[in-house]
């Protein structure tokens, strides 16, 4: 009987990753209830063992550098295993960017939506997604290269390999944009950029600290021009069939998002072409981070919510102590607490998808909420990430230290999100930026925080006290962490109790607000019906 096991938890595959109330609720709240039979499907997908296993796989066979061919040629080419190209060829037939091409109302929602079920299977292979979306309204910037490549960035068809672009069924953008002596500091980039005699052309010269997804067929790339720091494409091959000098010095050996390619790549006289107007680059390629920042909020509720649905397949099927540990009150309130801070990541994730859309129809008061909420939601939700899988990994006790289990992996993920596109203290200083060059963000903001005005005495306080702190500007610096801090919660708190149930809602915000709270997760005070809130957020 040594080998008989018992009180384990049966595999949790195949299980429906898009089986989330916030998530199908949200879907149609932000204008694309249109896209639910997919979104079923995909979450169907993800959730199936097929797909679990490929994430598996993407991350044990991490991808490997081949600087030269066997006859010593050199080629910089990164090559991925198979798994990892099952997962891109299912994002990329779902729609990575084919929004910008349908420019269907609620179009952004319905990829954010998509990308927080199919982010159940792993997160590496989701960069060159988002960058390939992100993209286009930067590229826009100059329209007779959009006019070229924007048809190829939004195609549904996954056509891996280096080769003219104009010959693919499809392309995968990336973005340079780091150096190694200035990081998030770009205006100290040192990579030069030569104008040639052809209109538009230039040759870089320089090293990129930080270029993820380096098989991608086209870069954006910030370097110093005559004029100033300055935007440009770089394409891997150039027209001609010739490849454009990328000398991929090394990858980078990554605490997580082992799946996915990140190198420091080396311009020796490379092609590139001006995106914009020279001097004008952070204006230009911004465009391009505002949505990638967006991403990495999707990201980090996707993460969340795996995590959550892992902690209670294992706590409704393990026992301890004379009962399943689902049913026991302590698990319980501690599982309740994870699944209000994952119900309110995804809330504020599918608003934020909801006001880029409209934003790109061209609604400006969506602009201007979307401008400060994006930054603001990207610092606190994907600080929360790593907090919250670590709890979620605890939930499973040993089992969930051990990789096979797949938490390890979320739990390396996480702090990741929190550090891409702009880390916590870049992000919070962007919304000071916002509210100082841009007055009708925090009109919009607060006007978006009304919505709810009388709802939760906690909520109210808290929008009050917001309003106290952007009249004192003095160590506003210093001071910028806790007022995102307190921006992000009410937010997310007025988001909650206009479209959460009561039982949710309260409990967020006499938590998260009120401060009846401890300082883990698993300390929601007695007043909180934690029965309703885990009945709304376990799969059943």
């Amino acid at each position: 009987m040594t080998h008989q096991v018992d009180n384990q938890a049966p595999p949790l595959t195949p299980y429906d990753a898009a089986e989330d109330a916030a998530l199908i609720e949200g879907l149609h709240r932000e204008g694309a209830g249109w896209a639910e039979g997919d979104l079923r499907r995909l979450g169907k997908l993800a959730g199936s063992a097929e797909a679990q296993e490929w994430a598996e796989q993407a991350n044990r066979f991490p991808p490997e550098l081949r600087t030269h061919d066997r006859y010593g040629n050199r080629i910089d080419e990164v090559e991925f295993h198979p798994s990892w190209h099952n997962l891109m060829r299912v994002a990329v037939a779902e729609g990575a960017a084919t929004v910008w091409a349908d420019n269907r109302a609620g179009g952004h929602v319905a990829r954010a939506a998509g990308a927080l079920a199919w982010g159940h299977t792993e997160a590496g292979h989701g960069c060159p997604v988002s960058m390939t979306y992100a993209v286009v309204p930067a590229l826009r910037h100059q329209p007779d290269l959009a006019a070229i490549y924007e048809p190829l960035l939004v195609s549904r068809e996954y056509d891996p390999g280096l080769r003219i672009p104009t010959t693919k069924r499809g392309i995968l953008a990336g973005m340079g944009m780091t150096e190694k002596q200035g990081g998030s500091d770009v205006r100290t980039n040192t990579t030069a950029a030569t104008p040639t005699a052809e209109p538009g052309v230039y040759r870089l010269t320089g090293h990129k600290w930080f270029t993820s997804a380096p098989m991608c067929d086209v870069f954006l790339v910030l370097a110093q021009a005559p004029g100033g720091l300055s935007c440009f494409l770089v394409p891997r091959v150039l027209p001609d069939g010739t490849r454009n000098t990328f000398r991929i010095q090394r990858l980078k050996d990554k605490l997580g998002n082992r799946s996915n390619a990140s190198s420091e790549p080396e311009f020796d006289d490379t092609v590139a072409w001006l995106v914009g107007p020279e001097g004008r680059g952070v204006k230009t390629i911004i465009e391009m981070v505002n949505f990638t920042r967006l991403d990495c909020v999707i990201g980090t509720s996707a993460i969340m919510r795996k995590a959550l649905v892992e902690a209670g397949h294992h706590t409704r099927h393990r026992a301890a102590f004379g009962a399943k540990l689902i049913d026991q009150p302590l698990m319980r309130n501690v599982l309740a607490d994870l699944a209000l801070e994952s119900e309110a990541a995804t809330t504020l994730a599918l608003r934020l998808a909801g006001a880029a859309d409209r934003a790109v129809h061209g609604d400006e008061s969506e602009t201007a909420f979307r401008r400060i909420a994006t930054a603001v939601g990207k610092y606190w939700v994907t600080k929360r990430g790593p907090a919250f899988t670590a709890e979620a990994l605890e939930c499973l006790g040993g089992n969930g230290y051990v990789e096979e289990s797949g938490m390890p992996r979320l739990y390396r993920e996480a702090p990741l999100l929190s550090i891409w596109e702009g880390s916590g203290n870049v992000n919070a200083l962007d919304v000071l930026r916002a509210l100082a060059k841009e007055p009708a963000v925090a009109e919009a903001l607060i006007a978006e925080l009304s919505l709810s005005h009388g709802a939760n005495r906690h909520l109210d306080a808290a929008v009050t006290r917001i309003g106290t702190e952007l009249t004192d500007l003095d160590d506003i610096q210093s001071r910028s962490r806790r007022l995102v801090e307190l921006m992000a919660l009410a937010l997310q708190g007025s988001l909650l109790v206009r479209h959460a149930p009561a039982a949710v809602a309260d409990a967020f915000c006499a938590t998260r607000l009120g401060g009846d709270w401890g300082n883990a997760f698993g300390t929601l005070p007695p007043t909180a019906d934690i029965d309703a809130i885990l009945t709304r957020a376990l799969p059943h």
